[in-house]
């Protein structure tokens, strides 16, 4: 019963929250858009703080901008970990636009929508995402382009890597940076998450939604671990693939010394 009035005051708190400052972030994101950064960042920390999720920062973003941020996937809640870290704007898989609710809040955090299948849109989804870095804005690309177990990586999609380097080829400045990030769910209530455990914090694309989000509130009391790797400065020589691969391997090695903090696996 104290689980449910929990998740009842949870949803209840985030409904009015956002209420109140959806209004303010449509305003800001066109009269002022980087005033219109700080709103999310705001509403994801909040919301973290209601669940009971504490982010444990290995390193620190960096602050140079243009920026990509890669980082591994695991889970729907990997948005709020690191919207409540910095600044940043999300690459997402087009069928989010047709999520009820989720759709709107990744539109007021100014999302990019990609549709992964389509490969001939590749390079216009590419130059949609240089030009918002070439803005201002740290874009987060979930490069295994979907969720995973929570265990090991998937394989990176290169397609969107071409990013970096058409915002270099059209700007004239000096150099983009990718920065690799790794998250790991770690532990829950202060208890390790092992192997098995990792299926009540990861959200495999083949689990419905709607369960997973409500037993994830209910359960609460995550802690996460988010470690940044050095960056990859991107010139005009840089090839798409490399730099996945570049990304892939700074990705894995962090996530596995993330997952060594707790674990003997």
């Amino acid at each position: 019963m104290a689980a449910v009035i929990r998740l009842i005051l949870i949803v209840t708190i985030v409904l009015a929250a956002t209420l109140v400052l959806a209004p303010v972030q449509i305003v800001l994101m066109y009269a002022a858009p980087q005033l219109s950064r700080k709103i999310p960042l705001l509403w994801h920390r909040m919301v973290l703080k209601l669940l009971g999720v504490r982010v444990h920062l290995h390193g620190e973003m960096a602050r140079h901008r243009p920026l990509m941020i890669c980082a591994n996937h695991i889970s729907w809640s990997d948005i709020l970990v690191l919207g409540s870290i910095g600044e940043l704007c999300f690459i997402a898989k087009d069928e989010v636009k047709s999520w009820p609710g989720i759709s709107w809040l990744a539109r007021m955090q100014r999302t990019v929508f990609v549709n992964r299948e389509r490969r001939r849109d590749a390079g216009i989804q590419a130059d949609t995402i240089a030009s918002r870095l070439l803005q201002g804005d740290a874009m987060v690309l979930f490069a295994e382009g979907t969720t995973g177990n929570g265990n090991r990586l998937l394989p990176f999609k290169s397609a969107l890597f071409a990013a970096p380097q058409i915002a270099l080829e059209q700007s004239g400045i000096d150099h983009v940076a990718v920065q690799p990030v790794a998250i790991a769910y770690n532990t829950l209530h202060g208890m390790p998450l092992g192997r098995y455990h990792q299926a009540i914090a990861a959200w495999p694309g083949d689990i419905a939604l709607a369960p997973h989000l409500k037993r994830f509130v209910l359960e609460g009391a995550f802690d996460v671990d988010v470690a940044f790797g050095e960056c990859i400065d991107i010139t005009p020589e840089t090839r798409r693939k490399e730099l996945a691969a570049s990304c892939y391997d700074g990705v894995r090695k962090h996530f596995s010394r993330l997952r060594r903090l707790y674990h003997r696996e």
